[in-house]
Order: structure tokens, then sequence, then C-alpha cells
């Protein structure tokens, strides 16, 4: 069933934001039959496109390859001593995340979405402002999705100095030494891809292990592999102030030390983009850290408005953004009601080793089922037994020893973004261990062991 204009409002849909979960909102309501019009002050295709998931992938590739000619040498190559140019690094990036953004904008107009260069601001229910043209547009039905910023503490002396990922993808060439302040994803990544860039780094958090929320044995796993690539961490402390100027910074840490290095970069989370966009002229609630109150329909407490992706700082992680705003235009363009599911979501952290992960931890499934059952095994991969390098693989399962269902799959390891994808089918569709078991391996892969694992684990 096709929506139909509403010719008492200007467009049936206005979209606050360009990126994942707006464009694709937009797109499909589009698809319906709605006149959509979409608003973004900056680039189209949000963070994950412009300054996130995209370029930074393509900089973990670049940072691989100086092990891969390493590792060729085990199998018979004569690779000559190899060398790095950043800036055609750089350039390449800047070329391909141009090249995205035109087609975002064309395919957006194959949609028949219009799309409006400019910063829109909440004036009502059904009323937004677009501040480049001092226009005032109309809309049976406003989606923010605006998606979030990245944060800095404001009570660090000399925190004007640090930068945020946002920047990093600016530089224009690489530091020789990098502080990076944060455990979770983009510290980790960042730290990992600029290491193998040649980058002096050093990784400030305040626990002992990185990642938080994610499976205490692949936490441990990777710290450890870090450490053993040369990456200083610098655990259980914090940033108490940064002094001098960029090329010149002396970071100074709580347990009392200090680092000094060419530049500081602050991983240490993202706030919900909703600075000045009008929520309390249009009466939109908003809960912690200023995110704005969504219920499972992505409805705020307005009727005629819902917010998608990380505004709502539900789960921030754009194919989350992506589905939110696909089962928005189909529950109320497409008369198709649809709620996304922020259950089984299988996730990668590209980090090298790389960490694919689905379902519970093991120390949430021993939150809430009384029989756990763990498999674990660790091994050398193939490639390494040849390369000579030292890497590992560890791969574990929990399952309810009661029902025999998995509960949860972790991965640390080469590809294992790429194996977690596939897994996540599985999980979705309540996969039990006997469906592992009963799953003919496919001979020789390290993803074989997931199917061959026999033995409970039981730690030393």
């Amino acid at each position: 069933m096709s929506a139909q204009h509403d010719a008492t409002h200007d467009v049936d849909l206005f979209v606050i934001g360009g990126g994942s979960g707006g464009v694709r909102a937009a797109r499909i309501a589009a698809g319906y039959g709605a006149k959509v019009m979409l608003a973004e002050e900056s680039r189209v295709g949000g963070t994950c496109v412009i300054r996130g998931c995209v370029p930074k992938k393509l900089y973990v590739l670049a940072s691989r390859f100086g092990d891969d000619m390493g590792d060729a040498a085990g199998f018979g190559w004569d690779v000559e001593p190899p060398s790095f140019d950043f800036s055609i690094l750089k350039t390449q990036k800047d070329r391909e995340i141009d090249r995205l953004e035109k087609a975002y904008r064309a395919n957006l107009a194959k949609s028949n979405v219009e799309i409006v260069n400019s910063r829109a601001v909440l004036t009502g229910p059904h009323t937004v402002s677009l501040l480049a043209t001092q226009q005032t547009v109309s809309a049976k039905r406003i989606l923010i999705a605006t998606g979030a910023r990245p944060f800095f503490p404001d009570d660090v002396p000399g925190i004007d100095q640090a930068e945020s990922s946002d920047d990093f993808f600016e530089w224009e060439q690489l530091p020789r030494s990098v502080v990076i302040v944060g455990a979770g994803y983009i510290g980790v990544e960042f730290a990992c891809l600029l290491q193998r860039l040649g980058v002096k780094v050093t990784l400030v958090i305040r626990r002992d292990k990185v990642l938080p929320r994610f499976d205490e044995d692949l936490r441990a796993a990777l710290t450890q592999s870090m450490i053993a690539q040369g990456i200083v961490i610098k655990t259980m402390t914090s940033v108490a102030r940064i002094e001098g100027a960029r090329g010149r910074l002396v970071v100074a840490l709580q347990d009392g030390t200090s680092l000094a290095c060419e530049r500081v970069l602050y991983a240490t989370g993202r706030l919900p983009n909703v600075q000045g966009l009008g929520l309390e002229a249009a009466g939109v609630i908003t809960g912690r850290n200023n995110a704005i109150s969504v219920d499972a329909d992505s409805a705020t407490n307005i009727p005629s408005i819902h917010a998608v992706g990380d505004v709502t700082d539900r789960v921030t992680l754009t194919p989350v953004a992506i589905r939110e705003g696909h089962a928005y235009a189909d529950t109320y363009f497409g008369n198709k009601p649809v709620r996304a599911s922020h259950d089984m979501i299988a996730t990668a952290v590209f980090s090298t080793p790389e960490l694919g992960t689905v379902g519970l931890t093991e120390t949430e499934a021993r939150e809430r089922y009384p029989n756990v059952v763990i498999y674990r095994t660790d091994f050398r991969p193939m490639k390494a037994t040849l390369s000579g390098r030292s890497d590992r693989v560890l791969m574990k399962l929990v399952v309810d020893g009661d029902t025999d269902k998995m509960l949860g799959v972790h991965i640390l390891g080469e590809a294992s973004g790429e194996m977690i994808q596939c897994l996540g089918i599985a999980m979705r569709m309540g996969a039990t261990k006997q469906d592992f078991d009963l799953t003919m391996a496919v001979h020789p892969t390290a993803a074989e062991e997931l199917v061959t694992m026999r033995t409970p684990y039981q730690p030393n």
C-alpha cells in the first residue's frame, strides 16, 4: 500500500540528518509514495561514511599490509623492504569518501527525496526551520536522525589540545607518537592501526583491560596481544591535564606519571547530537545523556516526531540505525508495522587481531541462567605456522546446559568480523550446540573449530 501525500503539509516526512538511519528512512518512505525532504548541514552519509566506519576500515586494511608483506617471506616470496606513504592513503581515502557521498546523494535523488543543505531546527510538532534559507517547512511527520558527537571531558585542563576521531581523519601526516584515551571500539581500533603504521602508541584506560562489556576471555587476550605488538597500555588511570601544544604535548595522568607525545586523541565515547535542535520548542523529552527518549517504535512523546540511531543512545551501531530507520518507514508509510529488534546483535571490533561477538558474554549468561556450559579453543592459525608470527585464534561458545541453546559466540582472530556476521543468522534462529555439532566442518579453515568443539572447557 502506497502512502498518499497529505496536502495539508508541505511534506509527508521531514528527516533531520543525512546519516545512515535518516537516509534509509527517507528512501524507503519515498518508495512508498511519501513526499520526503531531508536536511543535512554537513556531508550526506553521516559519521559512518564520512568520518567513521568506512574510512576507519580503509585505514585498518592499510595498516595490515606491513604484516602481510612480512609474512610472505615465510611462504617463499622475496619481498623488498616495504615503505609506506600516508599522504597516498589519505588521498585515496578522501577520493573514496567523495565517491560514496555522491552515491548517497544520487540514490536519494533517484528515490525522489529532496535534499536541503542546511541546518534544520524544530519549531513545533509539525514545523521545521531551515537556517540556510530562513524557510519554514511543515511536515506531517518528522524524523530526527542527527547521530552523535565526540565527547570531551570539561574538567581536564588543556583538553582543547586533544582531538577526536572526527579530527583524526583530517590528519595530513602521521605523528611520531600519540596518546589515545579510551578503551572502547575507537580507542582500540585506532591504537592497533596507528601502531602498525609506525606511530608510537600509548593507550590510557580506566580499567584493567580494553573493551568493557565484552567477554572477559577475549578482553584479556586482546589486551595481551596489543601489548605484545608494542602498544603501551596504561591501565586503571585517566588524564589529569594536558600541557603544551600539538607537536610537543605532555599528558599528566592521575597515577602521577606523565607521557610526552605529539598528539592526544580522545575516544571516550560520543553524546547524542541534540544541541540547538529545538527539542524544547517541539516539546520533545530527553533522557540520559540528553538522548531523545523513544519507545520500541522509535516514537517520542510527541506523536508526529520520531527518532532513530545514535541520537536515541540505544545501541550505537550503524546497522542498528539503518534497521531502525527502515522499520520506521515500513510502519508509518508502508502499512507494514515492524520493530527493529535490539536482541542478538552481532558486532565486530576491527582491532588487529579482529574481534567478533554475538549474544551473551559468559558473565552475562551466568547471571541469567543456572547451568552455563563453556566451550573454548585457543590455537595457532595455519598462516602463522609458516610466517613464524605468534598469532593465536581464540573461540568461545556459551551454551545453556539445560536447553542446549547457544547463548553467545565470541571470536578473536583474523576474519572474525566476517565469521560473526554469518553466525549472527544462526543465533537469531535459535541455534543449539547440537546444531553446531551436526554441521559439517569446512577444512582446513579456522572457522571449522566452531563446529568441532566437543569437550566443555574447564579452567585450570
